[in-house]
């Protein structure tokens, strides 16, 4: 574990004047049927470009998956690209070459630049009458929201008898070097917290995140790598979501880790779906955008995405752990400047 801050065919016959006879004509039969034979059907499927962790094997891509296939007959191929900044990278670098259909899990601080490259669909799924208020990100629906939560600091309650109660008690001698946070640059839960400390600080979000640099253990990369460590008890606070203790009061049958909720808010992540443009199996796309709204997706959401899902289904009774913020935030998403200006503060001495 790291010690200290890293980021970083056949041809067709022509007759001509030969003469084909009918001998010719049945040896050549049997072999154009064993041809045939041997060719492999194309694969009704849809390509989803998607974070990791939602395509992990506790993650709700493969059951979805297998869900959908047994509803539709349609394969789903799954093409997992790190966190979602990463994920949002890689399609800004191919663009229509991505060969993706969906792109899944980009939330609302990316949103923006997605729309702005103008690579994807409008495309009204069935259901997006059901879709709870707020969570819209889009009135032409080119991102269609299917899961949320709020960000906050979860921590070990063994280890922290005197949780943090504040974005400032962070920056305490006794947190030094036990949190562990994600990089803006990659993750969205890393620029999510950029993004709250923004509104929060305002023009001051520089000089409290040199304050809370001492209490930093590590930045990864993401949030799969990032919670790994916490869970792993190298670290007792890991930036992550309201929603994180019922998973482990679920499959752990604890109430050890708990989120610390602050009284400044706690902002709001809203992850969506879309179509691209140059889909090439639209139909099919549009069938899982479908799907996504319908219960039987949004049903695995909270025990695998450990998220809330965003139409009205029942959630499952480890959810009664999770803690309620008395105030949502919706930041707005910081520029790459912003994003320049974090990674200097880390070559500060």
């Amino acid at each position: 574990m790291r010690q200290s801050v890293s980021f970083l065919s056949a041809r067709p016959v022509r007759a001509g004047r030969a003469v084909i006879t009918a001998a010719a004509l049945l040896l050549l039969f049997p072999a154009a049927l064993l041809s045939c034979r041997k060719q492999e059907p194309a694969v009704n499927e849809v390509v989803i470009w998607t974070y990791d962790s939602f395509n992990s094997e506790w993650g709700p891509g493969p059951e979805a998956a297998r869900l959908f296939h047994e509803q539709s007959g349609i394969t789903v191929r799954w093409v997992n690209h790190g966190d979602a900044g990463a994920l949002l990278a890689r399609l800004l670098l191919e663009k229509e070459a991505a060969g993706a259909d969906i792109i899944l899990g980009l939330d609302q601080n990316l949103a923006s630049r997605a729309l702005d490259t103008g690579l994807f669909a409008s495309y009204v799924p069935a259901g997006a009458d059901r879709i709870l208020p707020g969570l819209m990100l889009d009135g032409e629906y080119r991102l269609t929201p299917f899961d949320y939560s709020y960000f906050a600091i979860v921590y070990d309650s063994e280890a922290v008898p005197n949780p943090p109660r504040s974005l400032e008690d962070l920056t305490k001698g006794e947190f030094r070097g036990k949190i562990v946070l994600m990089d803006p640059r990659t993750s969205s839960p890393g620029l999510g917290f950029l993004a709250w400390t923004q509104e929060i600080y305002g023009a001051g979000w520089q000089d409290y995140w040199r304050r809370l640099r001492p209490s930093i253990l590590t930045v990864a990369d993401g949030w799969s790598s990032g919670y790994g460590i916490f869970t792993a008890g190298d670290a007792p606070l890991v930036l992550s979501y309201t929603t994180s203790p019922g998973y482990h009061l679920e499959y752990e049958k604890t109430s050890r880790f708990r989120a610390a909720i602050f009284p400044e808010g706690h902002p709001v992540q809203i992850e969506a779906a879309g179509l691209l443009r140059a889909a090439k199996n639209s139909e099919n796309a549009q069938a899982f955008l479908d799907f996504m709204l319908g219960d039987t997706f949004q049903e695995l959401i909270p025990l695998t995405n450990w998220m809330y899902p965003v139409t009205p289904v029942p959630l499952p009774e480890s959810f009664r752990i999770n803690p309620k913020s008395e105030k949502s935030l919706l930041p707005r998403a910081p520029l790459p400047a912003e994003l320049d200006a974090w990674a200097a503060l880390f070559q500060e001495r």
